[in-house]
């Protein structure tokens, strides 16, 4: 980029600069050092334009996956009709209670598919009428027990918003061939082929040992689930995304920004290789991967730096290491870029957090992603968001789209001594990192051996002690908390979306109509269905999504098919950090 001469004068530049200018302004202030960095070509001395950012849709990706910034501005109802999308998280209590939610958020012009929220005994695998999960039923997102519930949910998508005629998303990881195999006899009885199902499971379970906790299987045969996924929906569901890669919940647990990217794509790498081993060219399986984000945090360069650096190491990672050919492998296709991460809001002073989000907002529009804010500011008061918590969201998106014009240029922070000094910077680490996952034996087996849970619980540690004794600044929780201090609110102009006493009456509700169910239904079939089930997890061959979905046309329950894994799996038992 510079030629050396150049550089040589630039240096001894710098070193008079320092000794004629910055130190005698530090010693006017008392200083020893600055608390400002300044970055010059010094910093970037053999950086490559083609090689370290390429142009918008090429590779190495770093200034965007697309060509235009069109995709990054589908949430905004911009997006050309033909592109179809799920709408935001949401659910919550009976399958009653969701599907009038999606009616009601229909008529208030939020249109698109679900993007299902389960409550906790649904992701971890029991009944409602489970005595596990009592006092949890309905509450964190929509109970579903039965082929019956989701019946329930898709009835708020019928005629125009018929199931080949949207996304449907569920966040759903140890129970997601569950899920997906209701999902498709729900087609099967609306007589909509395979084919025509669009949409995205979670179903990244390595992450849910390392951060989440939504586990029920041991890896090795939760990893064998998730090559079932891969399989089936390559050949029988194609337009089905097969997982959504998350480094957002080892964000939010404590991971720093290059063990976020090592990790995630540690995690990754090892699904790829899941649908190697079992037959299948890569270059027919990958383009349905996604990635859901890899969290944030307030510093604004650093996320933006961490999000060039993703993509560059994607794409490297499946062309070289995996050899593959063709370029819709080597995209990042993640919903947004840099944001300031859900963990980083606060109960204190809650309207701060309408802050925050725009910063996330206006980090990706700079880094490849569109104005998304992320969350509105009520996210930590609550489960579900308010009506004017997301019109202010959206509005900021408006703003950072049509007036502050942020998406009118990709990459506008490439060439930046910094920015670029920072992306290598963190990729680096993130390579270094890898390399000790790989020679531990891969991302399941740092997982059974504890690693990424100890490094993640070792930067959360070193987090909160920053924060408590005051070095990490957080406004209105450990700094500028004085009585003078205001705590500003909104005024709530329509009632929550989450109905309060739906959701205390959910338990019983839902317990109540599973009873029916199995009250209803032919538990002599259920039973041999359960049979089938069992024998054919008994062979790791054989793909257990059809006997699954035999299973669950007869209303057979989340809990029941869970438990004839359960026995035969084992239960994971979490790796103690303390130990």
């Amino acid at each position: 980029m510079f030629d050396k001469d150049r550089l040589e004068e630039i240096e001894r530049r710098r070193r008079q600069w320092e000794e004629r200018v910055l130190k005698p302004s530090l010693e006017r202030f008392g200083a020893e050092e600055s608390p400002q960095k300044f970055y010059t070509p010094l910093d970037i001395k053999d950086h490559d334009f083609l090689e370290k950012v390429g142009f918008p849709g090429e590779y190495p990706f770093a200034a965007d996956v697309y060509a235009t910034s069109m995709p990054a501005v589908f949430m905004l109802g911009v997006a050309p009709t033909e592109l179809i999308r799920a709408g935001m998280y949401s659910g919550y209590g009976t399958a009653e209670d969701t599907r009038d939610y999606y009616n009601y958020m229909r008529g208030r012009g939020r249109p698109g598919g679900p993007n299902i929220a389960f409550d906790l005994p649904t992701q971890c695998g029991y009944d409602s009428d489970d005595p596990m999960a009592r006092g949890e039923v309905g509450r964190v997102g929509v109970a579903v027990d039965t082929l019956r519930d989701m019946e329930v949910i898709y009835e708020a998508f019928v005629g125009d918003r018929d199931l080949d005629r949207i996304a449907s998303n569920f966040t759903i990881n140890a129970p997601c061939n569950i899920i997906l195999a209701m999902y498709f006899a729900l087609a099967e009885k609306r007589g909509i082929p395979l084919g025509r199902l669009r949409g995205t499971p979670q179903n990244d379970i390595l992450k849910e040992y390392v951060a989440r906790g939504t586990y029920i299987f041991p890896p090795q045969p939760s990893m064998r689930l998730i090559r079932d996924t891969i399989t089936f929906c390559t050949e029988h569901v194609p337009l089905m995304n097969t997982i959504s890669i998350c480094g957002y919940h080892m964000r939010e647990a404590g991971a720093t920004a290059p063990q976020v990217l090592a990790f995630t794509f540690s995690n990754a790498i090892a699904y790829v290789q899941l649908g190697i081993d079992a037959g299948l060219d890569v270059d027919t399986f990958v383009p349905r991967f996604t990635f859901l984000n890899f969290g944030g945090s307030m510093e604004f360069f650093k996320e933006s730096a961490l999000q060039r650096a993703a993509r560059r190491m994607w794409a490297r990672i499946m062309r070289e290491r995996f050899g593959s050919k063709n370029p819709r492998c080597w995209i990042l296709r993640q919903v947004a870029a840099a944001g300031t991460g859900e963990v980083n809001k606060t109960v204190q002073r809650p309207l701060n957090n309408f802050i925050r989000a725009v910063i996330g907002g206006v980090a990706c529009s700079l880094s490849g992603g569109g104005p998304f804010t992320g969350f509105p500011y009520d996210e930590p008061l609550g489960l579900g968001h308010s009506l004017e918590g997301w019109q202010l969201n959206i509005d900021a998106m408006r703003i950072l789209l049509h007036e502050a014009k942020l998406c009118e240029v990709s990459d506008p922070l490439a060439g930046s001594y910094y920015v670029e000094s920072l992306t290598d910077q963190i990729e680096e680490e993130a390579w270094r990192e890898m390399e000790r996952i790989d020679a531990i034996g891969g991302a399941v087996a740092a997982i059974e051996k504890g690693y990424m849970q100890q490094e993640i619980a070792k930067s959360a540690y070193r987090f909160q002690r920053e924060v408590e004794s005051r070095e990490r600044v957080i406004v209105g929780v450990n700094r500028f908390i004085g009585e003078h201090e205001l705590e500003v609110t909104t005024t709530r102009l329509v009632e929550h979306p989450y109905d309060p006493v739906k959701r205390a009456e959910a338990e019983e509700k839902q317990i109540a109509n599973l009873a029916r169910v199995k009250r209803e239904r032919d538990n002599e079939k259920v039973k041999a269905c359960l049979k089938r089930l069992e024998e054919a997890a008994r062979d790791e061959s054989v793909n257990l999504i059809p006997p699954i979905w035999e299973a669950v046309k007869e209303y057979a329950t989340v809990g029941e098919i869970c438990g004839v894994l359960r026995q035969l799996f084992g239960e994971y038992q979490a790796y103690s950090v303390a130990a």
